[in-house]
């Protein structure tokens, strides 16, 4: 190839650097974007992998006895501890504040080979290893409130067993005896590295999503930016054209010439996303950060992503090239649209059949088929993405065609026709800022869903949300449990410390459904229709959160409590965070109790909703990177549009007509096609958030969006109108007489 025609093409004026720098910086923008997309996901495989170990169920620790009469079976018997293997007990609820800690207590032989991830050998009896988030917390917390809960530090988990360094995980050190009392410890040997455990397709899927939702924008930018200065560029080559250059020889020069400023903007990317990951790992997803080393692509990925869109933009510029005709006196024929028709709802209606298809395969017909379930959904996600892009053109056409019967203005006439005319090109300048508000519509409703359970009202009859209660152990007897009592009574915030008897300890056969109270302490419990006898009882059922229709005490068979055992201790706060957090400790520590202390409103942390939206700061960031893109490529597309069409404009002027109603005609070829497809975007999007949400879990419901999706919307309509605004000026600089010049 010439090199002097390559210069010719390429340089020569100031706006030729303009639009080659316009192209560097926005395919910059777009590599560090994919870059940091996919360190992200990366990061987020490390991270689970990391914390796999947290999720290792282990063998039963008690061996079924067999007997010819089932209903005499005894307990069992206990597996004895060995050298390669530990018993771990993981405590379902450990709560400090409104935080979750992860708490796994392990008794070990002193011969033991299993080590622990993060800490080898396993800590010994009153001894623990906290992670340095969960260390820090300790130290900077009266110990009364949370430290005396775990005893003596020993030492950090290191990074490579933690999932990020927010991370709250705690291995204490414990006795058998004290692990094997409510049968719940485990004998493990070795510790899974499934980095899932069983909500690996729910969880793939909603990233692969989330992914998807971000992904499509960053390619639609990159596209658009590639095509910058398309009227300049084919009057440039005309003439290369005319000086005796083939087609091909011109189709190899707009390839290269957009290959130069691509490769720029992409090494430029590659150092942005490098420099931006520190920042990056400190969004926090799912309840922690990550460390910046997990956003690490790699060099080739890296290389991977520069080829892939150097390689593609280029291509596309020779591709747009060739199509275009250019001759000497350049283009030789308009290139006529082809009528959009209704076919094109085709990939539209297919994804959401697949998507509805996953969704009654599950929830309706009950049939599992792992295998199909997640491509059907991500796919038919991605089918309604691109089935929106492709109905666009046809409703604009049928909008366009009645605004035309009703045009009654020079600039509705023209731009009504105009859009009839060219419906394609007309929506492409629209369809950021559509696949924008669709995919902020997606990520605000499955950020809002609710369990569909009903909230337990604090009412008398039910556990106060301000008090808490812990089962007691095998063994222990009514002083220690009176005593315990006692010692969180002398704790300040504390109103009400409670024993409750049964004939067995929960954990052992032959306990009953009941459980019994003198009567003097059930006021301290909020009863209120309280019998006049010494001793009552209530169903066993008030302790959980799931029951939301009040208990009535009801008088004991028996008077005393002689012949009971103590099943629980109720503690009743004032209900700050800093009495509820003594309660909690005081009861862990005691030595008696089986399991943590629980509140009722305990539950709400351990909801399964968590898994999306723990997600939502990536819901959030995904609405801002989208919207961002879509103003981006709208006012790009808009100044695009109006050099490709500075001619016939020109001739406007040229007639007479004022520069206010060429700024009204460009404004309505904006604002048609955008206010066309906004309501549909808006459905979509929340009826895909619902198929997604009910593929999950059919116990969610999904609720009104937080303000957050309508102040998202209202910045995306402000970036419409700011970048159609941003062409005005455009418009009367690029339409001079002269631009009428027919050479």
């Amino acid at each position: 190839m010439n090199p002097g025609l390559f210069k010719l093409a390429v340089a020569g004026s100031r706006s030729s650097y303009g639009r080659l720098a316009g192209i560097a910086g926005g395919v910059a923008v777009g590599v560090c974007l994919l870059l940091l997309l996919w360190g992200g996901a990366n990061g987020l495989s490390a991270r689970d992998g990391r914390g796999a170990w947290l999720r290792e169920t282990g063998h039963p620790s008690v061996a079924a006895s067999v007997t010819e009469d089932p209903a005499s079976s005894g307990p069992g018997t206990p597996v004895p501890l060995t050298a390669d293997a530990v018993l771990m007990e993981a405590n379902p609820v450990v709560v400090f504040r409104d935080q979750l800690i992860n708490h796994r207590a392990v008794a070990a032989l002193d011969s033991t080979t299993v080590k622990i991830p993060g800490i080898g050998t396993p800590p010994e009896p009153g001894r623990y290893y906290a992670s340095p988030a969960l260390q820090r917390l300790i130290e900077s917390t009266p110990r009364d409130e949370l430290g005396g809960r775990f005893g003596t530090f020993a030492g950090t988990i290191d990074e490579a067993a933690l999932p990020g360094p927010d991370s709250l995980i705690v291995v204490t050190g414990a006795a058998e005896a004290e692990l094997r009392q409510n049968g719940r410890a485990v004998m493990v040997s070795d510790f899974t590295t499934n980095p899932y455990g069983g909500s690996a397709a729910a969880y793939n899927t909603v990233l692969s999503i989330g992914a998807i939702a971000v992904f499509f924008p960053v390619l639609l930018l990159i596209s658009i930016v590639t095509g910058l200065g398309a009227a300049q560029r084919r009057e440039r080559f005309a003439t290369l054209r005319l000086i005796g250059a083939s087609p091909q020889v011109v189709s190899r020069i707009a390839a290269l010439e957009t290959a130069v400023p691509s490769l720029i903007g992409a090494l430029l990317g590659v150092l942005l996303a490098i420099v931006l990951r520190p920042a990056a790992a400190q969004i926090p997803v799912n309840g922690t950060r990550m460390f910046a080393a997990d956003l690490t692509t790699g060099w080739a990925a890296a290389v991977v992503v520069v080829g892939v869109v150097v390689a593609a933009s280029a291509l596309v510029a020779a591709h747009r090239t060739a199509r275009a005709g250019i001759g000497p006196l350049g283009v030789t024929r308009s290139v006529h649209e082809k009528t959009p028709t209704l076919w094109r709802a085709v990939p539209l209606l297919a994804g959401l059949a697949a998507m509805v298809t996953a969704v009654l395969m599950i929830r309706v017909l009950e049939v599992r088929l792992t295998w199909l379930e997640s491509p059907l959904l991500i796919g038919g996600f991605l089918l309604v993405i691109v089935g929106l892009v492709v109905i666009g053109p046809w409703l604009t056409r049928l909008v366009s065609r009645i605004g035309l019967r009703w045009a009654r203005s020079a600039a509705g006439v023209i731009a009504a026709s105009r859009i009839q005319k060219t419906p394609v090109a007309t929506f492409r300048s629209v369809s950021g800022l559509v696949i924008a508000v669709f995919v902020v519509s997606v990520f605000a409703g499955g950020s809002s869903i609710i369990e569909s359970t009903e909230e337990r009202p604090a009412r008398p009859g039910l556990l106060q949300p301000t008090s808490l209660h812990a089962t007691v152990g095998t063994g222990h007897t009514p002083a220690q449990a009176l005593e315990a009592a006692r010692q969180a009574m002398e704790l300040p915030g504390i109103r009400s410390a409670t024993v409750g008897y049964g004939p067995a300890a929960f954990s052992q056969r032959g306990a009953g459904p009941e459980i019994y109270l003198r009567a003097e302490d059930a006021p301290g419990l909020g009863f209120e229709d309280i019998p006049a006898v010494e001793t009552v009882t209530v169903d066993a059922s008030f302790l959980y959160s799931w029951t939301t229709q009040p208990l009535a005490l009801m008088p004991a068979p028996a008077t005393g409590l002689d012949d009971l055992w103590p099943v629980v201790i109720l503690i009743s706060t004032d209900g700050t965070p800093e009495a509820m957090d003594r309660a909690r400790t005081a009861l862990d520590s005691s030595g008696i109790t089986a399991v943590p202390a629980a509140s009722p409103a305990d539950s709400k942390l351990q909801s399964s909703t968590r898994l999306i939206q723990g997600l939502a700061v990536l819901a959030y960031l995904g609405m801002f990177v989208a919207i961002a893109i879509a103003g981006l490529s709208l006012a790009v597309a808009t100044a695009s549009a109006v050099l490709d069409r500075k001619r016939v404009l020109g001739l406007m002027r040229l007639m007479g007509m004022p520069v206010s109603v060429l700024r009204r005609i460009i404004t309505r070829e904006a604002a048609v096609p955008l206010l066309t497809v906004l309501l549909l975007s808006v459905g979509l999007g929340f009826l895909v958030a619902w198929l997604m949400v009910t593929f999950i879990d059919d116990t969610y419901r999904m609720t009104w969006p937080a303000p957050d999706y309508f102040i998202a919307l209202g910045l995306s309509l402000l970036l419409a109108l700011g970048s159609v605004t941003a062409t005005f000026v455009l418009i009367r600089g690029t339409t001079p007489m002269t631009a009428t010049r027919f050479e």
